[in-house]
């Protein structure tokens, strides 16, 4: 398979990273194993990006719906969340050049998660590199509704008129509007679903599914992926090379 040029490269790809759980069980370990190795994957793949100088990562690291699972995996995912933001890597991407940020409800976080995450976002803000994006208590219909919630106050605080609101204002308010849409999904574990990810953003990224747990995805399982979008031809809901977002 012939690796993907640079001009065949997607400028943002968004990772929904799936099978944790399933890699721990099939090797016998607890879950919190599973999202530990997890851990181990995402920093490889980040470390992936910034070797082929891809502007652009969002990562899915905790759903809305993850809040139902057992309370001792929360429990040991919030204590992750914690160690990974006080890890000295965040200090290495960061002499890297690379700017973090999180997106999503994190009000159900406990305080010492959201400062961490405030620091995080601080210390980086100015960085101009490439820029790693962490969905955490995230979900596709809370960003939309979380839009449409700031529109209808401006409106009626009259600063917005309602004859104004159209599909890019509603794109305006949304979580990662200051970024172009992904090029790329990828979904690991096996699933063939985008799980309420980024519904509003994903509605011309090309998808790719593997059966690979995260934990096994590492850089040769990414250059795959790659390889499989530059053969793709992106049409916009067009025909051919001709691209107009009025599909």
């Amino acid at each position: 398979m012939t690796a993907a040029s640079k001009s065949e490269m997607p400028q943002h790809i968004a990772i929904i990273m799936d099978g944790n759980n399933r890699w721990a069980k099939s090797h016998n370990l607890p879950a919190k194993a599973g999202h530990r190795h997890g851990a181990e994957a995402a920093r490889e793949i980040v470390n992936s990006c910034l070797s082929r100088d891809i502007k652009y990562l969002t990562l899915f690291a905790f759903s809305s719906e993850n809040w139902l699972r057992p309370r001792q995996e929360v429990q040991g995912l919030m204590a992750l969340f914690l160690s990974v933001l006080k890890h000295k890597e965040i200090n290495q991407l960061h002499k890297r050049n690379v700017r973090l940020q999180f997106i999503g409800n994190r009000s159900s976080f406990s305080q010492k998660l959201q400062e961490n995450m405030r620091e995080v976002e601080e210390l980086t803000h100015n960085n101009t590199g490439s820029t790693v994006v962490v969905a955490a208590d995230y979900g596709g219909r809370w960003d939309i509704a979380n839009s449409v919630s700031q529109i209808v106050d401006k409106v009626a605080s009259r600063e917005l008129d309602k004859d104004a609101i159209d599909a890019n204002l509603v794109h305006e308010y949304t979580a990662i509007s200051e970024y172009p849409d992904p090029d790329l999904c990828i979904r690991t574990g096996g699933e063939h679903r985008i799980s309420n990810f980024l519904l509003w953003q994903l509605a011309y990224t090309e998808l790719y599914f593997t059966d690979c747990y995260w934990p096994d995805f590492g850089d040769e399982q990414f250059q795959m992926a790659l390889d499989d979008f530059a053969k793709r031809q992106r049409r916009y809901g067009s025909h051919d090379n001709q691209k107009s977002m009025d599909a």
